[in-house]
């Protein structure tokens, strides 16, 4: 599937940022690497979802590509920035206040200053942030998937100086630890979108589209067509986030070594599920364009070519995990206690990426199909009622057993990923069947 390659590669630089962070924190101290744990926890939480909600622009770009209307992709794409502008300025008042609660949830007080640095400095980027999704995902739903991978690849290129002279002080700047690793996220989240912005403008590809011609007006109709079909995608987004995050906010409560250690494993894994994630919308794409031709025999091939990618990415991601976890955590901290509990963890991430690139294919897939709605039930059951009570349960001893700590909350990943690997591809097969694409590809030819 040559549209996933690039994404592949602009993902895993996107998750390599992560890495960045991390690993200037780690080398800062271990109080920086636990409090940019908790702020990247905290930050992500409030991006589930505009992330989410953006990922509806992709499937009816390629469904309107599809169907030969491309006349209609650039009005619908201004709509699109009008909807990320406001999503934007919600999440930067979010990030304003969230600090507030650190102290009342319990966060470990040597924690709370330089988490709230990091989130005070991050969130000056989040409007750009959302314009540069929204801009994305428009060239994805193209199958135009190289901007993804130049500026992924671009920012994290600009992160690595800019994260290290902030942090330590470097170049006659001021040492600002984890506050200026949210600074410097910030400061590239702009420059990349202003980036996007000369692409699509000198593109050839998108010239007959008139993207920034002409000025629209927000128009309730389409954004709330958008709305309906993003919202959920957007709180899908966010239990299968909310999961990982909460589970950091509680480790956060056992002290500084186990949020560094737990900073550690979830950072890796989350370079590693970058692969199946870039697949997966590969796919959306592939399955909504196949809709909007009307081919449905296309609708499963597509799915079925990212089901075979994700088994063999996730087969080397969990065998590099099993087999190197020491040498991994190596590359991110000395500290002899953090390392042997992220190594420990590290074994647990390697038993979920099966589930994982599983369920996160067949989300996918769903969103090609316009499938939002019953996927976000699944996953909310999956998560929040499988998956976090019993890695609460286990890990803080919640019904008088023995508190495992972080291998116990992990224990609730894998039980939650699993069953909603489980869900969504069970849904994914009963919504690709040949009748139910007849009736969805003629709602799409008549929106």
């Amino acid at each position: 599937m040559t549209l996933a390659a690039p994404l592949v590669a602009g993902h895993v630089s996107t998750a390599l940022i992560g890495f960045v962070d991390s690993t200037i924190a780690g080398r800062h101290g271990t109080g920086t690497l636990a409090a940019v744990a908790i702020g990247t926890a905290l930050f992500w939480l409030p991006m589930m979802v505009p992330m989410g909600t953006l990922m509806a622009l992709p499937p009816s770009v390629s469904q309107l590509d599809g169907g030969a209307r491309r006349g209609e992709i650039g009005p619908l794409f201004r709509q699109a920035l009008w909807l990320a502008l406001a999503l934007g300025i919600a999440m930067f008042v979010f990030l304003s206040l969230v600090p507030h609660a650190l102290v009342p949830f319990g966060i470990a007080p040597g924690i709370v200053p330089g988490a709230t640095a990091f989130l005070h400095g991050i969130r000056w980027g989040v409007p750009a942030l959302t314009a540069y999704l929204t801009m994305r995902y428009l060239a994805e739903g193209l199958h135009w998937t190289m901007p993804t991978m130049l500026l992924g690849v671009g920012g994290l290129l600009l992160l690595v100086p800019l994260g290290y002279a902030l942090a330590f002080g470097a170049f006659g700047l001021p040492e600002m630890g984890a506050g200026g690793l949210g600074i410097a996220s910030s400061l590239m989240m702009w420059l990349q979108a202003m980036a996007f912005v000369l692409v699509l403008v000198r593109s050839r590809r998108l010239r007959d589209l008139q993207l920034f011609t002409r000025f629209d007006p927000p128009r309730g109709v389409v954004l709330r067509s958008l709305l309906a079909s993003g919202l959920p995608i957007g709180v899908t987004v966010l239990m299968e986030g909310g999961l990982f995050i909460a589970t950091a906010l509680l480790i956060g409560r056992l002290g500084t070594v186990p949020a560094a250690a737990h900073q550690i494993a979830i950072n890796v894994a989350s370079l590693c599920f970058m692969v199946p994630l870039a697949v997966a919308e590969a796919t959306t794409v592939r399955v909504g364009h196949a809709l909007g031709r009307g081919d449905v025999a296309g609708v499963r091939r597509a799915a079925l070519a990212g089901y075979v990618i994700v088994l063999v990415t996730q087969t080397l991601s969990a065998a590099t995990m099993l087999a190197g976890n020491e040498a991994i955590v190596a590359l991110y901290t000395h500290d002899a206690a953090v390392a042997a509990l992220a190594a420990s963890l590290l074994l647990y991430a390697a038993a979920f990426q099966f589930p994982d690139g599983i369920q996160v294919l067949s989300a996918g897939a769903l969103r090609g199909l316009r499938d939002t709605r019953i996927p976000m039930l699944l996953a909310a059951f999956s998560y929040w009622v499988i998956g976090m009570p019993l890695g609460a349960t286990l890990g803080l001893g919640l019904l008088g057993n023995e508190p495992w700590g972080p291998r116990g909350m992990w224990v609730g990943l894998i039980a939650g990923l699993g069953v909603a690997a489980v869900l969504l591809a069970s849904r994914f097969a009963r919504s690709s069947r040949p009748s139910r694409i007849a009736v969805r590809q003629a709602v799409t030819n008549g929106a």
